[in-house]
């Protein structure tokens, strides 16, 4: 039980760590002038099936359309 509870914290470090870096390239890439906002959504993107996103983006803008937003 011991050799799970110690693995499991050592991941627990290992995963603080990464989040450290993740922000500190966030913090740089804001730094040199881009929407950290849009830098996710991106990531979120890739992520993804194309063919999801297309059809996800087909829904938004006709929905969009119905409201007058276009």
């Amino acid at each position: 039980m011991r050799q799970f509870i110690e693995r499991y914290e050592r991941l627990e470090a290992e995963k603080a760590d990464i989040a450290d870096q993740q922000k500190e390239v966030m913090a740089e890439a804001k730094g040199r002038g881009y929407d950290t906002k849009i830098l996710r959504k991106v990531i979120s993107l890739r992520k993804r099936d194309a063919d999801d996103i297309a059809e996800e983006e087909a829904v938004l803008e006709l929905y969009k359309e119905a409201l007058g937003m276009r």
